[in-house]
């Protein structure tokens, strides 16, 4: 070619390089939005899922609801007010009067049995709380609880969906807890301590607001779609990602924009749970529950929610630091150094005491980027296969991983390879 067709085939070549790079980052692009903006409902929806498909951890979610205090406090006064309501004390001390009035009982015998009403009502009252937040506060109640709502979990799928029955109900605009085993424990319970008349209470009301919303309707409506989607989003969102990644040009770069984003998301998610508290309590009624108990039931159903969010944003973090560490800035090249040096003196001094490594340690020092690489993997399969990984298991397969590496560049650095000295020079023993 000529020197101008060699600069018209160079310029056609640049321009096609140009347009092939813009049309990879605007996939790049495209890609990592989906990934950002599905990240959050990806992470709500797995624990919707696991709420809903593992009973064991729905039992482990309401576990703890039965043995915080400001709950047993207002079942304890809600159930004894239920049962002191059933009591017609005045009905009995009028009904007294009259009979102390027939057998021509004094005037002031009369009245007295008559204002007697109101010591008899507290006197019942306190009696009657007594009992009951025994019942409510015993281990007997936290494993009835348990029980419960394990063999009720086909129930609170129900719930979910919008379907109540059985121990825990879907009212209107409110999911309720029947407690009628616990109603009738109470009744028992009073009996034997000689409130004979207990025995005939009448069935009353035993169903205990749990969360109440005028917006229940279009919750379960939510939680029904991602149920559907609750396996499969999560599993869309790392494809999306990872696709994300392969096709931009700077993989480095978009691993750590990817890791960026979906952090942000993360704690854009904890804002909005938090958001969404407050609104939840100023939404409910002090009527239908007091203000700290509706806090208490919140953040115990919702705590693996958050756990969860603040798992993928710890393993975002780190990924970030990864990214970072594996590029040419300073700050990474000086971590390197400061690792490489440490582990270096470490195989120098083991290999000058007699602990070579040999032809191990040089197999390992030739192919350090694929050790590193299987380490680095075998760290992300662990998590995986770990069922529910808190941030805690997040930093023990971290700490793991950087063991493992830093184990490695020192039996690197201890294979004793020897160097072939200069003439006149003893032989040198260096870690290869």
């Amino acid at each position: 070619m000529s020197a101008a067709e060699r600069a018209e085939y160079e310029r056609l070549r640049n321009a096609a390089g140009v347009r092939h790079r813009r049309l990879r980052y605007a996939t790049a692009s495209v890609l990592l939005v989906l990934t950002f903006l599905l990240a959050p409902l990806a992470v709500v929806a797995a624990w919707v899922d696991s709420e809903v498909s593992d009973t064991d951890r729905y039992v482990q979610t309401v576990a703890p609801i039965a043995t915080e205090p400001s709950v047993q406090n207002t079942l304890t006064d809600r159930l004894t007010k239920r049962v002191v309501d059933n009591v017609d004390v005045a009905a009995f001390t009028t009904a007294v009067a009259r009979t102390l009035q027939r057998e021509g009982a004094p005037p002031p015998v009369v009245q007295g049995a008559e204002a007697l009403t109101g010591p008899l009502t507290s006197a019942l009252n306190s009696a009657v709380h007594d009992i009951v937040h025994k019942v409510v506060t015993s281990d007997q109640f936290a494993e009835v609880w348990d029980d419960a709502n394990r063999q009720a979990h086909a129930a609170v799928v129900k719930v979910l969906t919008g379907e109540g029955s059985s121990t825990v109900q879907a009212g209107d605009g409110s999911i309720d807890l029947n407690l009628g085993t616990v109603v009738d424990n109470v009744k028992q319970k009073l009996v034997d301590a000689g409130f004979d008349q207990a025995s005939k209470i009448p069935d009353i009301d035993k169903t205990v607001t749990l969360l109440e919303t005028d917006k229940l309707n279009e919750a379960q409506d939510a939680m029904r779609l991602l149920k559907v989607i609750g396996t499969w989003l999560p599993v869309l969102v790392l494809v999306l990602a990872a696709l994300a990644i392969w096709s931009a040009p700077a993989h480095r770069v978009a691993l750590m924009s990817t890791a960026i984003g979906v952090g942000v998301m993360m704690i854009v998610l904890l804002v909005g749970l938090a958001v969404m508290r407050q609104v939840y309590l100023d939404s409910v009624p002090t009527t239908a529950l007091p203000q700290n108990t509706a806090a208490d039931i919140f953040d115990t159903f919702l705590r693996f929610l958050k756990n969860s969010t603040r798992t993928v944003l710890v393993i975002a973090v780190i990924t970030a630091l990864a990214a970072y560490l594996y590029g040419p800035g300073r700050g990474a090249r000086w971590v390197k150094r400061a690792a490489s040096s440490g582990t270096g003196a470490t195989g120098r001094t083991m290999a000058r005491h007699g602990l070579r490594t040999g032809a191990t340690g040089r197999w390992l020092g030739t192919r350090s980027k694929w050790t590193t690489g299987i380490a680095i993997a075998g760290g992300a399969l662990a998590l995986v296969l770990w069922n529910y990984p808190t941030p805690g298991a997040v930093a023990l397969v971290l700490g793991i991983v950087l063991l493992v590496l830093v184990l490695l560049g020192i039996l690197a650095a201890a294979s004793g390879t020897a160097e072939r000295p200069a003439a006149g020079d003893a032989p040198v023993i260096r870690p290869g």
